[in-house]
């Protein structure tokens, strides 16, 4: 992993040479202060996510040395289960198909088919 090169206050602190035609120095300045808040920003969120994730295997250690060898973790059942898939083919929709259309339409489907 890549270490971090500069600080907020190295990018503050950082003196460029001066030329006759160059930047505009207020404009470098601005935008460097916007870095340096961003910078900031990031420094604070990577120190704020390490320290939560020494808690959380802080947290897991300890639930891992709570259950012992003879006692077994159990998932929680699941609260609904899931429909079984089954195979129609098109011959037992066409079965259903006509049973719902005798149910339907009657007399009339029935006397159609003869």
């Amino acid at each position: 992993m890549a270490s971090i090169i500069f600080t907020a206050k190295d990018i503050f602190d950082q003196e460029f040479k001066k030329e006759v035609r160059g930047y505009n120095k207020d404009e470098v300045n601005e935008f460097l202060d916007d870095v340096i808040k961003d910078y900031e920003t990031y420094a604070a969120l990577v120190k704020e996510l390490k320290e939560e994730n020494e808690r959380l295997r802080e947290e897991v250690a300890k639930k891992a040395v709570q259950v012992t060898p003879s006692q077994s973790v159990q998932e929680p059942a699941p609260k609904h289960e899931l429909p079984q898939v089954t195979t129609t083919t098109n011959f037992d929709i066409l079965k259903r198909l006509n049973r719902l259309e005798k149910e339907v339409f009657g007399k009339q489907v029935v006397d159609r088919e003869f």
